[in-house]
């Protein structure tokens, strides 16, 4: 902001000169003290400038609604919408968040340091704020088999890019506790440049989490009880309450939240597929399962916006008020909170759940490096065979609505060659890992139970974090064929049945994004589900997203690599 902007600013706020626009007639919210009065709101130069008496050049009735900081995303991967970074902000303008603090750890695993900067670029000049924190952990544990490793090295020159505010999700925990010099390197760049620092202490004790405090990390979002939220809090961090489309955490931790602690808590989203974002809401829909879980909807509003601002450093973003940014919805009631305007910098985006304004960015060039990733050399059935020396086998059992995985050891079906044979009896089918960023031929082998495949396979090269190929399915040949269809595709989801696709959706950057709007990536999606129930999978279960965690060994208890069976609490692979 230059001077005479800052000037313009001052007389508006003062009364000498007419504000841009002035909302009337509208019921303030006020996160500051928790409460609700009735004014003028005056904005100049996309900033409020003055609540009290004001004119303007353009007034705007609210007709008696709650008028409501817009909210803010404090964690998100962007890639779990399998959207560009243009058509997510236009899906979350539509559910009243105007800013995220962004992890582009997904395609920073397959594309490293190029990866982050596309989805810098792509995010440059859009209605929406985009904040970005730089991947700490690529690949997630030494000895995952990702796309690219980032260094220290290779993350400092982007600490200064001014939407640039730390470093991601902390997840290897044992490099931080052992002081690994690469990990160590990272942690202290952040802290001396006063950057902030996020965590991933999925399945850790007080005493870990005493550790991270030390390191500089200050939030967590991997929280699934209440007992790990207050030892968090008490330590200092804050509390990132999750509600995603697998970990659905809100119910389980909100107890926790008290007048006394409710300003160290926000709202996150973490990992959320388009079409959920669309069906229930983003952090709106949080809100609003906070306030019918019995949490006051003045507070709950708070953990959605001035809350996040706050944690994360953003002095101008999340309240009703003088110097902030004018990012602001209408609410017809503060139950359902209902948003019937959407204002982004003074301009009305979305009214009654249409996006009546948005200037184009320009394009970005996307070259072949960036889409053409899915890399293995082609392999025959008998790659996929799982020989078991008992009939007693280690099985993932998937917990829906939850990252985390039961470990069990379960008898299995084993056919005349000693090898696994998937049951829908005992619905156990096999899950495949394929390396496919170095053409190593690694390919690891495991069964899952839970999933509810009746027939043929899926196959997608969203598998967090390293992004390898994963595949389950009924049968072998179901597998092997899902896996070349992903490889012709060079990214995306895939359902098949008996040689034959069913539905597929292309995920062309890095086999993560679409390069298509976000309706056309949603009717993807629709046609998927289709075909998931075609296979047997049951109405309102999404196993795309189930299984692209299932590869994720920061995780307990226990996971799939393209290196085999992994036990998270014991850190070391383990036979099948």
């Amino acid at each position: 902001m230059d001077k005479n902007k800052l000037k313009q600013r001052i007389e508006a706020a003062s009364g000498k000169i007419e504000a841009d626009l002035v909302i009337k007639n509208g019921k303030i919210i006020d996160v500051f003290t928790g409460e609700i009065y009735e004014g003028d709101v005056a904005i100049t130069d996309g900033a409020f400038v003055g609540v009290g008496q004001y004119s303007g050049k353009k007034e705007f009735d609210a007709g008696g609604r709650y008028v409501c900081p817009a909210f803010l995303d404090g964690h998100v991967h962007i890639e779990s919408s399998m959207v560009s970074p243009k058509e997510f902000a236009k899906v979350e303008l539509l559910r009243g968040v105007t800013t995220i603090v962004a992890d582009p750890h997904e395609i920073a695993n397959v594309l490293g340091v190029k990866g982050i900067q596309l989805l810098l670029d792509t995010s440059e000049n859009l209605p929406f704020n985009f904040y970005f924190m730089l991947p700490s952990c690529v690949p997630a544990t030494s000895f995952e088999l990702a796309g690219a490793t980032l260094e220290i090295e290779d993350l400092s020159p982007l600490f200064s890019h001014p939407r640039v505010l730390g470093l991601a999700e902390v997840m290897n925990f044992p490099a931080v506790k052992n002081a690994e010099e690469s990990m160590l390197n990272k942690l202290y760049e952040a802290k001396r440049l006063n950057a902030k620092i996020d965590g991933h202490a999925a399945g850790l004790s007080d005493m870990d989490i005493n550790v991270f405090m030390t390191s500089g990390v200050r939030t967590d979002h991997e929280c699934t009880t209440a007992e790990d939220a207050m030892a968090r809090l008490r330590r200092g961090m804050y509390l990132m309450i999750r509600e995603g489309t697998v970990a659905r955490d809100l119910k389980k931790l909100l107890p926790v939240v008290n007048e006394r602690n409710a300003r160290r808590c926000l709202f996150v989203t973490d990992d959320k597929h388009l079409d959920d974002i669309l069906h229930e809401g983003s952090i709106d829909y949080n809100v609003r399962l906070a306030i019918s879980e019995g949490l006051d909807p003045l507070t709950a509003i708070q953990l959605a916006t001035i809350n996040t601002a706050e944690c994360f450093g953003l002095q101008e973003k999340g309240a009703i008020a003088p110097g902030y940014d004018a990012d602001f919805l209408l609410l017809d009631d503060l139950e359902s909170v209902s948003i019937s305007h959407v204002f982004k910098d003074g301009n009305l985006m979305v009214e009654h759940g249409q996006l009546i304004y948005f200037p184009e960015n320009e394009q970005v060039d996307i070259s072949s490096e960036y889409v053409n990733t899915v890399c293995f050399h082609d392999f025959t059935e008998e790659a996929l065979h799982l020989p078991i020396t008992e009939n007693k086998a280690n099985i993932i059992e998937i917990n829906k609505n939850s990252l985390v995985t039961n470990h069990l050891i379960e008898e299995v079906i084993v056919n005349d060659t000693g090898c696994f044979e998937s049951s829908i009896v005992k619905d156990q089918c096999k899950l495949a890992v394929i390396e496919r960023h170095h053409y190593t031929n690694e390919i690891g082998l495991g069964i899952v139970k839970g999933l509810g495949l009746k027939n043929g396979a899926i196959a997608s090269t969203v598998a967090h974090d390293s992004h390898n190929l994963v595949v389950a399915g009924t049968s072998d040949s179901d597998i092997l064929f899902a896996a070349q269809k992903i490889k012709e595709m060079q990214g995306g989801l895939v359902v098949v049945k008996d040689g034959e696709v069913l539905a597929s959706l292309h995920l062309p950057i890095a086999g993560l994004l679409s390069m298509g709007t976000y309706e056309e990536v949603y009717a993807g999606l629709n046609k998927l589900t289709f075909a998931l129930e075609e296979i047997g999978v049951g109405e309102g279960f999404n196993p795309f997203l189930t299984v692209s965690f299932l590869s994720l060994p920061v995780i307990p208890e226990i996971k799939l690599t393209a290196q085999g069976l992994y036990d998270v609490k014991n850190q070391r692979h383990i036979p099948c």
